[in-house]
């Protein structure tokens, strides 16, 4: 591992209720909550759908920088996240050792690329994008549908 390219994260939260956490990163603020229906507000994502949230945005920004290396001009990008989530574990039923067992990625891109540009912008978002790596190495199965536009 490089300790040039090792960087501190600080990520903060504090807790406005049973279901809302108020977050704080650089000069950022965000809400996590849950849903009036789970008691909560309702005033931002649910920390489920934050982490999917995090894995579209962390494959946007890795498959803009790909094209980019390419010499790629990506038009537009739409992802959706369809996933499969187990939730025995936030529900205290019983401990889950793998929470999402699958989440499917429909990537639709336009842009200028060939085929092999095409194909190690596919190959590679895998290879780079850290939250994918995380969620992946927890043991749930991700599959990318890209779709050129």
């Amino acid at each position: 591992m490089n300790n040039v390219n090792l960087v501190k994260m600080k990520v903060e939260g504090s807790s406005k209720s049973h279901s809302r956490a108020d977050i704080i990163s650089r000069d950022v603020e965000s809400v996590i909550d849950e849903p009036e229906v789970r008691g909560g507000t309702n005033l931002g994502l649910t920390p489920t759908e934050t982490l999917l949230a995090s894995l579209i945005g962390c494959s946007n920004v890795i498959t803009h920088r790909i094209a980019e290396k390419e010499g790629v001009k990506i038009e537009n990008l739409d992802i959706t996240a369809d996933a499969k989530f187990d939730k025995s574990g936030a529900s205290i039923i019983e401990e889950i050792k793998v929470p999402f067992p699958e989440v499917v990625l429909n990537i639709n891109i336009k842009c200028d690329a060939n085929e092999d540009q095409f194909n190690k912008i596919k190959e590679q978002l895998k290879m780079y994008c850290p939250i994918s790596k995380v969620i992946t190495n927890s043991g749930t199965k991700i599959t990318e549908n890209w779709n050129k536009v």
